[in-house]
């Protein structure tokens, strides 16, 4: 069994798994095709697709180009592609939401991270751009930006930042967050509850963002 039947075989009833690279063009005009074959249309798209190799964590002048264009590729191109096929079927419609996962890094930023925090602050703009243009065709497009989130990819730096226990502890919370939490505020912005929010983020984060770095050196 790949990475990918490993994926499907994890998912609930109901949700359905398509393979593909958010880069590349042909699989996100697929991918927004076998959506609306199997179910009639788009009402929500959520852009989340994002990656941040372990090689990227170093100063700018020693980021490898190549790296740098994957990341873009990923983490920003892809937003656009897939949006870029979803919009005309919400125009047609005159109805949807599309939700773009963005980061506290978008907010703020730490040394020896070049290329993610401002690929996610570029995700932002796509938001507000976005909210902009599509408002009056009765498109809304919000973003969410988590903070540290129980996820295989935050975990995989934990550990070079003095485990969960500490990093938790530099959240007002006390904790980091759940995946389930930050699927819960995507599902509220995509509800008829936020139909008069569009071209804004929402920071999920345990009030990280608020929390002034001269109160604890260097958070994370």
């Amino acid at each position: 069994m790949d990475v990918n039947d490993e994926a499907a075989a994890q998912l609930p009833d109901g949700i359905e798994f398509v393979y593909g690279d958010t880069s590349n063009e042909d699989d996100c005009r697929n991918a927004v095709a076998f959506a609306v074959e199997s179910h009639g249309t788009i009402d929500v798209l959520v852009n989340n697709a994002a990656i941040q190799p372990k090689a990227s964590y170093v100063p700018v002048h020693e980021m490898p180009k190549e790296l740098w264009d994957r990341m873009v590729a990923v983490n920003f191109t892809g937003y656009t592609l897939l949006a870029r096929h979803a919009i005309p079927i919400m125009r047609k419609q005159q109805s949807g939401v599309i939700v773009n996962i963005a980061s506290g890094q978008a907010h703020r930023t730490a040394r020896q991270v070049p290329a993610y925090g401002p690929i996610k602050a570029a995700n932002l703009h796509q938001t507000r751009q976005w909210g902009v243009e599509y408002a009056r065709e009765g498109i809304r497009v919000v973003s969410v930006s988590p903070g540290c989130i129980n996820t295989p990819m935050v975990h995989a730096t934990l550990a070079e930042q003095g485990g969960e226990a500490q990093v938790a502890n530099r959240h007002p919370l006390g904790r980091i967050g759940q995946p389930e939490e930050i699927a819960a505020a995507v599902l509220w912005l995509s509800s008829d509850d936020a139909a008069f929010i569009t071209a804004t983020d929402l920071e999920v984060d345990g009030g990280l963002g608020a929390f002034a770095a001269f109160a604890d050196p260097y958070p994370m």
